[in-house]
């Protein structure tokens, strides 16, 4: 058997370029992309991805040549995640909320060669290349990339900014030119730069095979069939739209364009449209729920929500059910895509209504396309028991793990430990084998030697019916080291008001829900807690706050004090001490 060689017969490379092809054969007339009044069909997408793909070769991009895009979820992005690949080179879609400097280092890191901007951010783009200017009489190796304007393909603006503009490039390239011929399923075909919420953000490089991989891994994780309407609430720039703006050609499914996620946005297209996906991070579900009445529509058939960037809490989900949505919970990472996802028992749904919600909080299983997952002690690498409570690092491993970090070979060496792609999550694994996170190795709160996992108290803190957003971190205590320090925005009331829920409130809340030991010594309020592009709460910056912070216990006497200081040095001794291996 062993003599039996490959051939053309019987080996292709796997690339999910040839989606669209297959879509432009098979749903060639069914609706690709839908912007406002702007209707494509699958064979017509097809034909400007061809003629764009044409047109980028005139710019001379060859083998792991570097495409970067600054635009919202706009058809133009949609088939530059085809067209860049099918002239041969790398996508790179760049975060639209960062500032001019972040967009300059990853312009100048990523050494991209043609820079496609969207009217809306010329004025970044502008400052950003001018940082790269100045920076280049330092050094003469630095090329500035060509710049495409993308005007708004709905309503043209006639701003002028760079050398072309994209709708002049799709009409001038040939539909007939042969796309780029994938040798090796190991090229590279997007450069995804991380949040940088741990530390500085690094460029993931994916592969054709990876990506192939990973976008069919989570269509059958998430049950989606034939056919999808999908609304475009999570940017592309987001590990390309978690490898769905690749994944929804594979099911010929139409692709709604959203160029702002609002709630009156969101409601209207999901209507009008009659939506039957949709991928966000939790932040999202808060922008549906507190949507105004004027804003929302009914709903008529259930909207199924792919959620993941954060642990959604129980009575998060809870409340997005009433509303017509469906939550299917996955985990993944940039340097990952989708790597995990919440798939269903049947059984399950015999189950009360919370306990469904507790389950779906819940990150679940590898997908298909992943080889393996599990929870280890990095220190002896040994994994840790099925029991819902010992808790240990996240680690994976499989063909959509990331090729590596771009010219970084020391973080790339880092990250790939004993075989196994460690991601800095601290989880554990129920009897059931489904995984469940339980902090960022940086946000385990060890509080007199037991540690209190921050996702844990946010959960509990997301139940109170008044909080509308929480984060948890760890603040220096004079007794036990660390102590929750909780963020919380607060709900307004039906006056307009938020000033009336208090600090005591919240502890009080708590103290019925949790040992005491658990509970925040401090509730800071805030009308909006820090956040990245990508919806996660900037921890690092809630954790330099803290610093000067003053323990107050808020006891009523000494002697009440020292009653419950005794308590909780009880319950801190009956806890098992699990320090994750990480923080050793």
């Amino acid at each position: 058997m062993d003599q039996l060689p490959k051939c053309d017969a019987n080996y292709v490379p796997l690339t999910p370029i040839n989606f669209l092809k297959r879509a432009a054969k098979v749903y060639g007339n069914r609706l690709s992309v839908v912007y406002e009044r702007t209707h494509f069909t699958w064979q017509q997408t097809y034909e400007r991805c061809l003629r764009l793909a044409d047109s980028l070769r005139s710019f001379n991009i060859a083998k792991n040549d570097v495409v970067s895009v600054l635009a919202p979820n706009i058809p133009a992005l949609y088939e530059m995640h085809f067209a860049v690949p099918m002239a041969g080179g790398v996508i790179n879609a760049i975060n639209t909320r960062l500032n001019p400097n972040h967009v300059a280092t990853i312009l100048r890191h990523s050494e991209a060669k043609v820079f496609f901007v969207d009217y809306q951010f010329v004025q970044l783009a502008r400052q950003a290349l001018q940082i790269m200017m100045t920076s280049e009489s330092i050094s003469s190796k630095l090329v500035l990339p060509s710049v495409v304007l993308i005007d708004d393909i709905e309503s043209p603006t006639g701003a002028i900014f760079g050398e072309w503009e994209y709708e002049q490039l799709v009409r001038k390239g040939n539909p007939g030119c042969i796309p780029y011929a994938v040798q090796d399923e190991w090229d590279a075909i997007a450069l995804n730069y991380t949040s940088g919420t741990t530390s500085e953000p690094k460029g993931v490089v994916y592969s054709h095979r990876g990506v192939f991989l990973g976008s069919l891994g989570i269509i059958i994780g998430w049950e989606m069939k034939s056919e999808p309407v999908y609304l475009w609430s999570l940017p592309m720039f987001h590990c390309n739209g978690w490898t769905l703006a690749w994944g929804i050609a594979a099911r010929g499914g139409t692709n709604v364009c959203l160029r702002n996620t609002t709630a009156k946005d969101m409601y209207r297209n999901i209507a009008q449209h009659k939506v039957t996906h949709m991928c966000c991070a939790p932040i999202v579900f808060n922008i549906l729920l507190e949507a105004k009445p004027d804003e929302r529509r009914e709903i008529s058939s259930p909207v199924q929500i792919l959620v993941g960037g954060a642990p959604p809490p129980a009575s998060l989900l809870e409340k997005m059910k009433p509303l017509g949505f469906h939550v299917t919970h996955s985990y993944g990472l940039t340097e990952v895509g989708p790597a995990l996802v919440c798939e269903w028992h049947a059984k399950w749904n015999n189950l009360p209504s919370q306990d469904q919600s507790r389950i779906m909080a819940r990150q679940g299983i590898n997908t298909v396309a992943l080889a393996h997952m599990d929870v280890k002690d990095l220190s002896t690498m040994i994994s840790v028991p099925w029991d819902g409570k010992t808790m240990g690092e996240i680690v994976l491993r499989g063909s959509t793990v990331m090729k590596g970090y771009f010219k970084d070979p020391k973080a790339t060496a880092k990250a790939f430990k004993n075989g196994w792609f460690a991601t800095g999550d601290i989880g554990v694994i129920h009897p059931d084998g489904y995984l469940e996170i339980k902090d960022r190795s940086k946000d385990v709160i060890i509080s007199g030697g037991e540690n209190i996992s921050s996702v844990e108290l946010e959960s509990v803190l997301y139940s109170h019916p008044r909080v509308l957003e929480a984060a948890v971190v760890a603040m220096p205590h004079p007794v036990w080291g660390e102590s929750p320090c909780a963020f919380l925005a607060i709900k307004k009331n039906s006056e307009g008001k938020s000033d009336d829920v208090k600090e005591a409130d919240i502890i009080a809340y708590c103290r019925k829900k949790l040992p005491h030991y658990m509970v925040p010594k401090k509730v800071e309020f805030m009308s909006e807690l820090p956040k990245t592009s990508t919806g996660k709460v900037q921890k690092f910056q809630l954790r330099d706050l803290t610093r000067n912070f003053v323990v107050s216990e808020n006891f009523p006497s000494k002697k009440t004090a020292q009653i419950n200081a005794k308590t909780e040095t009880q319950e801190h001794k009956a806890q098992p001490v699990r320090v994750p291996s990480s923080r050793l």
